[in-house]
């Protein structure tokens, strides 16, 4: 169902009007760019800062997509496991509850003296991120497959685990993935910056903007990196909804359109 054009340009309105508040704020009440740049002054700034822009944000696109690979690639084997199987479940569940709270910043003295300084450390910090919420979703719509489809399946011949799983399991269980998958994205994005803050990468968004124009006090070159990183977050969660929610699971709509 297509939306009316009005419809689509409905984000727009919310949109110009914290910006105008932005400039307002800034230029009239604070008066202290130290404290609030500008809209404006933030847009100039990436303009200027356009050439290292561009190779950080390549930096970091290179971190969360090592690290979001490595994470969807190590859960969802072991998501199939722990939701089918229930003695996997029963042996491996502790382990993971006891690993899942530690936070991810907290393993990047881990990861610096296991890897060292480079993109596969980055990618380290960003997989403990993204993992836990792709496997926690995963093997949880494994597990709430239905008795009745299961059966159903046995009767059109799925016979053995093989072929429930997938035949029957994992269609059930693909919104449940898209979901941890989802969730696992914006957590690993989140630990993309924390890691590049915190020296385990010597380039990218994050390092630059807390090693380099913090501590240089340049507040508009700070704001303006916090806008690329949060357009580039939503770019990223757009183009896996339009891919997967839109195209792959067209079949599952709510009542929204």
């Amino acid at each position: 169902m297509r939306l009316p054009t009005k419809e689509k340009g409905l984000w727009l309105v919310p949109l110009i009007i914290v910006l105008l508040l932005w400039e307002f704020t800034a230029g009239y009440v604070i008066r202290n760019p130290l404290i609030l740049p500008r809209f404006t002054a933030v847009i100039f700034s990436i303009y200027t800062l356009r050439d290292v822009l561009i190779a950080d944000m390549l930096v970091s696109l290179l971190h969360f997509g090592i690290g979001v690979a490595l994470a969807f690639s190590a859960a969802l084997p072991l998501a199939i496991a722990m939701g089918w199987f229930r003695n996997v479940f029963k042996a491996i569940d502790p382990i993971i509850e006891i690993l899942r709270p530690i936070p991810p910043l907290a393993w990047i003295p881990v990861a610096i003296l296991w890897i060292g300084l480079n993109h596969s450390a980055a990618g380290f910090i960003i997989f403990i991120g993204a993992f836990f919420p792709i496997l926690i979703d995963s093997y949880t719509g494994f597990r709430n497959v239905p008795k009745v489809l299961v059966e159903t399946g046995k009767v059109l011949g799925c016979i053995g685990d093989k072929k429930q799983i997938k035949y029957v399991a994992f269609p059930y269980a693909l919104p449940s993935v898209a979901t941890g998958t989802r969730v696992g994205m914006g957590v690993g994005w989140m630990c993309v910056v924390a890691a590049e803050m915190f020296g385990v990468s010597n380039r990218g968004l994050g390092y630059r903007l807390f090693n380099e124009f913090y501590w240089l006090h340049q507040m508009d070159y700070v704001v303006a990196y916090m806008l690329i990183l949060g357009l580039l977050a939503l770019c990223l969660d757009r183009l896996f909804r339009h891919f997967v929610e839109d195209k792959l699971l067209k079949w599952k709509k709510g009542i929204v359109k």
